[in-house]
């Protein structure tokens, strides 16, 4: 009941007028993060988004599979871009420094849990205050998709990829899910719900992702996909 008394206060408090103007203001706001990440990804060369739980701790297999796909990544060739925070973020961008890499964070400004992890390279840690615009960058400038096991962030990153690919809003990328006892209860669920008792997605929909178990497979999957391609950024 106090918290409702608070927020109820904090909006009489503000005009209707004010409001509408501070929406205004917002917009230059939000360019400025777009003239921002646009001008200093378009400078990272080919890179792969990795995706997790920022709780992971070091101690977690999943930490230490991280960081062996990131390492993996940049013996190949690639960058690697992560959310820029603590567990799996941490852990990939630790991978990629200490392949010599490209070690990319895109970090969101939030009230817990988000602060820049010490192992992205100085020039290539860049701050939002905007997820959306801050999603942007991830689907512009990845040439793949590694999603961990994480929460509704990570989540939230796998299906907006699926969503803009399956409606041709973007061009096909690899995404590749990692851990097998983790997704596996999802994607049991999208097949014997989604598909086969309400078809609200096609069969071909299941194709838009690979399901692995360990780095070697997750990198061996990149490497697949670009290999019948020029690999070259995504713009």
């Amino acid at each position: 009941m106090e918290k409702d008394a608070r927020i109820t206060r904090k909006f009489k408090q503000r005009s209707w007028n004010e409001v509408k103007s501070n929406d205004a203001w917002s917009i230059f706001k939000i360019l400025g993060e777009f003239v921002e990440g646009y001008e200093r990804m378009s400078q990272i060369g080919p890179c792969v988004s990795i995706f997790g739980s920022a709780r992971t701790k070091p101690d977690n297999p999943y930490y230490k599979e991280a960081r062996d796909i990131a390492n993996k990544l940049v013996s190949k060739g690639y960058g690697v871009i992560t959310g820029g925070g603590p567990g799996i973020m941490e852990a990939a961008n630790q991978g990629a420094r200490d392949g010599g890499g490209t070690s990319v964070g895109l970090n969101i400004k939030l009230p817990f849990e988000q602060t820049s992890n010490p192992y992205i390279d100085a020039d290539k840690n860049i701050n939002f205050d905007y997820f959306f615009v801050r999603k942007v960058m991830f689907i512009k400038y990845s040439q793949g998709f590694i999603v961990m096991p994480g929460g509704f962030g990570t989540l939230d990153e796998l299906f907006e990829a699926l969503t803009l690919i399956q409606t041709d809003k973007i061009g096909r990328f690899p995404i590749i899910l990692v851990g097998k006892s983790f997704w596996a209860g999802l994607i049991d669920w999208i097949r014997a719900v989604l598909l086969e008792r309400e078809m609200n997605v096609n069969p071909d929909d299941m194709y838009l992702f690979v399901l692995v178990d360990n780095a070697d497979e997750a990198v061996e999957e990149i490497d697949k996909f670009y290999s019948q391609y020029l690999l070259k950024p995504n713009f």
